[in-house]
């Protein structure tokens, strides 16, 4: 009896829950009071218990988007010969930032050297217009004619919150710098 009415509990369930179609009869065993019994036929359903449709429509969303405008200029540009064992060439150090919020100035205060290494110390100092939501990359660089050198670039003044600005270190001020790069001798002051 119990099982009578949780199979009738179940099929109540499934008719209440989903789309139904009945798509062949069943039928229920004969039995025999010796007890021979004939095959039945379980009754047999299509279940349908979604249906899904995938569209698309317009709708209006804030994407962002990038308008850089490269214009060349002639500026001056400070040239390094440094004259040092090794052979010499010609390249550019640069030093980038990416900044949001208000704009600041980057510009390169000094290169330091020891018997290997460069350090670029460069200064950002905020500046008071408002880029309205835009992000901007500054840089400044340097020309060297010099052997190759291992280069680390430091910059004076507070981190901008981007990711891209983790390519450089930066420190509060100029009394912050580790013992070597204090140590290390300027080569060149703007």
């Amino acid at each position: 009896m119990k099982t009578k009415i949780l199979s009738i509990a179940a099929i109540v369930a499934l008719l209440v829950s989903c789309d139904i179609k009945k798509t062949e009869s069943g039928e229920l065993p004969e039995i025999d009071v010796d007890v021979t019994t004939e095959a039945g036929d379980l009754p047999e359903y299509d279940v349908d218990w979604m249906d899904v449709d995938v569209k698309t429509t317009t709708r209006m969303v804030e994407v962002p988007k990038l308008v850089v405008v490269m214009e060349e200029e002639e500026v001056e540009v400070p040239v390094l010969d440094i004259d040092m064992p090794g052979d010499k060439s010609e390249r550019t150090l640069m030093v980038e930032t990416e900044i949001s919020g208000t704009d600041a100035d980057l510009e390169i205060q000094e290169v330091r050297a020891t018997k290997n290494k460069l350090y670029v110390i460069a200064t950002l100092e905020k500046g008071d217009t408002d880029l309205e939501g835009k992000t901007i990359r500054k840089q400044d660089q340097i020309d060297i004619n010099a052997p190759q050198l291992d280069v680390e670039y430091i910059i004076v003044g507070e981190r901008p919150n981007r990711k891209y600005n983790n390519n450089n270190m930066y420190v509060a001020s100029m009394n912050d710098l580790s013992a070597t790069v204090k140590d290390a001798r300027v080569i060149y002051s703007d």
